[in-house]
């Protein structure tokens, strides 16, 4: 009878990729292959399906904000490790990688600026960084920009993109849930609203929290909007779940969101909701 054999995966940097692995820049539902210019030419939207790839949130910045306008807030909000939290390697180490492969301090950037002449505040999360999870400085810089729309009475155009609360900060993380939702109230009770476009995806502590209050609620196409995944969801219920489970589409036939509208059409779009607002 042999021994039973334990496999131990140890994750290390300079691990070859697999042999099969795809470029980043080719469509997963087409299989169209790009370059960074040619998806940037097109607000990183494959031409031939029109899947939508993730976009960072700089460049959906430099889409939605007139040119010139943007002026960064909070810029310097850092997350620290209160936990000294350690996995296969510490968190500090992980924060700092990600800040040195975004370019970013943090998985959202805060902002004023103007749209199609409009002043508006913007708050655009980054999934490029660490899964765009949300930990204390997320929810500081998101409710300050909260604070910021509140006091000068202009609206906030928020795009979450999120797997959920960022697990190395335990609780503190989670308590940006219930922050991140006073913010909101604080900015209804000025009767200041927010606009919010839910990208690929939107998950987790996020959609339960801020993600969820918008004034106007917006998604794009096949962008995944659940509290966790199907995959999940189909292991823990044993049921064979639709194949646009969690998925935009689904959330508009459920009446969650207001409309589902394109990447190259939002800019328009959203300066038509402004309109609205006095």
């Amino acid at each position: 009878m042999s021994a039973d054999r334990i496999d131990v995966q140890v994750e290390h940097r300079h691990t070859p990729p697999p042999a099969d692995k795809k470029h980043p820049n080719t469509c997963p539902k087409c299989g169209s292959h790009y370059r960074d210019d040619e998806l940037a030419a097109t607000l990183w939207v494959c031409g031939h399906c029109g899947h939508h790839f993730p976009m960072r949130a700089r460049d959906r910045i430099a889409w939605y904000a007139d040119p010139g306008s943007f002026q960064e807030e909070a810029a310097d909000v850092r997350s620290e490790d209160p936990l000294d939290f350690f996995d296969l390697r510490p968190y500090s180490e992980r924060l700092a990688e990600a800040e040195l492969n975004t370019g970013q301090g943090e998985a959202i950037v805060t902002g004023q600026a103007t749209l199609d002449g409009r002043p508006v505040e913007l708050a655009v999360m980054d999934f490029a960084f660490m899964g765009g999870s949300m930990g204390s400085a997320v929810g500081e810089k998101f409710s300050r920009a909260c604070d910021a729309a509140a006091a000068r009475g202009t609206p906030l155009i928020a795009v979450p993109s999120s797997g959920g609360a960022r697990m190395q900060e335990g609780i503190l993380s989670l308590m940006q849930l219930p922050k991140t939702v006073c913010a909101v109230e604080d900015l209804h009770d000025a009767r200041v609203p927010m606009v919010t476009v839910m990208s690929h995806p939107t998950t987790a502590g996020v959609l339960a929290s801020f993600a969820s209050l918008g004034d106007v609620t917006i998604a794009e196409p096949g962008a995944l909007i659940a509290f966790t995944g199907p995959r999940v969801v189909q292991q823990t219920t044993r049921e064979k779940l639709p194949d646009d489970f969690g998925l935009a589409e689904q959330n508009l036939r459920f009446g969650h969101l207001d409309a589902i509208v394109p990447r190259p059409e939002q800019r328009e779009y959203l300066a038509r909701v402004l309109r609205l607002f006095p």
